[in-house]
């Protein structure tokens, strides 16, 4: 199924808008409680991204299974794979992954680690889109909203203060706010204007916006729209979320 679509795609080619999406794959164990990383792969490719940003990556030992699922995504969609590990330790590594087929130019994790809380980050690349620099976040936020407001805090501050040749900007990822406009999110909302928030959780009845696609600077978003697929439906308990972007009065080619 994987060699399948991934040639479907190379067939597809064509003039395209750039699309981007965002997928916490839990660690590719469905709502099923089957671990499938090839059908996590399979999710992948039916969003046809040319950015991809996950969260819950895992490459951790455990008793019935071991897997990088950096080396494993990147292998399986024909990708570029950046790691953003939050956690690591004896058993391995765990956090975030960017998928780009555009050549990556320079990176940088962010710790958004806040006290005894679960450590979080963000990867924060520069690649170029088809000669354009683009410079895109992936993040996964905390559970607690306190927790939350403290690290879009510091993620603003942080690229605030890290210069970038960019002239756009893409922040995706699990925010983990169920609030709607609460929280942190009139942060991101000042700083980049308001983002869609279509339900993307639980996968099987969404009804939480947990997870969002904000774009800054020269491009902005459209055709924001959650992926339900029957195998999305069933990969995560995470629907991805997808868009286009549009760089000034063009799409990104």
């Amino acid at each position: 199924m994987i060699r399948r679509r991934r040639r479907q795609l190379r067939e597809e080619g064509g003039e395209r808008p750039l699309v981007v999406a965002t997928y916490n794959i839990h660690t590719c164990v469905g709502v099923d409680r089957r671990y499938d990383p090839d059908r996590t792969a399979a999710v992948l490719l039916e969003l046809g991204a040319d950015i991809i940003g996950l969260q819950e990556v895992d490459a951790r030992h455990r008793l019935n299974r071991h897997l990088n699922q950096w080396d494993y995504f990147a292998e399986a969609t024909g990708l570029h794979a950046v790691a953003g590990a939050n956690v690591s330790d004896h058993r391995g590594r765990f956090g975030n992954a960017l998928l780009t087929r555009f050549p990556v130019r320079l990176v940088q994790h962010i710790d958004l680690s806040v006290g005894a809380y679960e450590p979080r980050g963000a990867i924060e690349a520069e690649v170029l889109a088809d000669g354009r620099k683009l410079r895109v976040v992936v993040t996964h936020l905390g559970l607690h909203a306190g927790e939350r407001r403290l690290q879009i805090g510091r993620l603003l501050d942080a690229l605030a203060q890290s210069p970038s040749e960019a002239e756009a900007m893409v922040i995706m990822g699990d925010l983990n706010e169920w609030r709607g406009r609460r929280g942190g999110i009139p942060a991101l909302d000042r700083r980049l204007g308001r983002a869609p928030a279509p339900r993307t959780f639980p996968s099987w009845l969404p009804v939480l916006p947990l997870d969002r696609i904000y774009a800054g600077g020269a491009a902005s978003l459209r055709a924001v729209a959650v992926h339900r697929s029957p195998l999305a439906r069933l990969a995560s308990d995470h629907l991805p979320l997808r868009a286009a972007v549009d760089w000034g009065d063009a799409s990104l080619r």
